[in-house]
């Protein structure tokens, strides 16, 4: 899967904002600006070859639908729950086979994600800095652990900080409370950081500045609250965080 070519990596280059605020004092994860999540949907085109794209984006779409109505209506599953649900949705919606055996590996894979390949130094970097670091995720906290087991990243994050503490999903207000109940912290002295744009959008409502690793490119929500920063990659968090500092 290619996530940014031509005009898709001009929309990420990073843009910062002219004003100043507060000193960051912690940066706060999404998974996914960490994770990389490409070898799922790589998964799905090796189990349905010609297929597995159409099926993906399907079922990350699904997924995410899943989450966000189950926070609504009260009726919460976690993330791997939902993604199951998703995926058996999104398989019937394209007619393709879904055996057992090829769903089992498709939900398991979200246990096998390890970091971008930039993540590892820029979160050394920042917690060089003095950053204390956590992720905040709609992951499970089992999908945290086993990533940061994946990628060697034992003893970089503070905290693996996992919604289903609260039995819902960001961008439910109470659910990015947790980053400021967990850590101590005002709001304004932590950094978020999302991988998608609703969720830098969620956050900056809540009251954090918020860096939008932008890796795929996307075009910038229409919410009324942009980012304070964005970027394709985590050196342009790195960077951004040093001159908020």
């Amino acid at each position: 899967m290619r996530w940014m070519t031509g005009a898709a990596a001009a929309l990420a280059a990073p843009v910062r904002s002219q004003t100043s605020g507060p000193s960051i004092k912690a940066v706060v994860f999404d998974a996914f600006p960490v994770l990389d999540l490409r070898p799922v949907f790589a998964l799905a085109e090796q189990l349905f070859p010609g297929n597995g794209k159409a099926l993906g984006d399907a079922w990350r779409t699904r997924l995410f639908e899943y989450q966000w109505l189950r926070a609504l209506s009260g009726r919460y599953a976690d993330f791997l729950e939902a993604a199951n649900g998703a995926l058996v949705f999104a398989a019937k919606a394209q007619k393709v086979d879904l055996t057992a055996e090829k769903r089992r590996r498709l939900v398991q894979s979200w246990l096998a994600l390890k970091a971008w390949p930039d993540a590892p130094a820029a979160l050394r970097a920042l917690k060089k800095d003095g950053l204390r670091l956590a992720f905040l995720s709609n992951a499970t906290p089992q999908m945290l652990e086993a990533a940061i087991r994946n990628s060697s990243l034992e003893g970089v994050f503070e905290q693996a900080i996992s919604t289903d503490r609260i039995r819902s999903y960001k961008p439910d207000p109470r659910a990015y409370q947790l980053g400021v109940d967990v850590l101590g912290l005002p709001a304004k002295e932590i950094l978020f950081a999302a991988f998608a744009g609703w969720d830098a959008t969620g956050a900056k409502w809540f009251g954090y500045p918020t860096f939008w690793v932008n890796r795929a490119g996307a075009p910038a929500e229409e919410l009324g609250a942009p980012p304070d920063g964005s970027g394709p990659g985590m050196d342009d968090l790195v960077r951004f965080v040093r001159e908020r500092r």
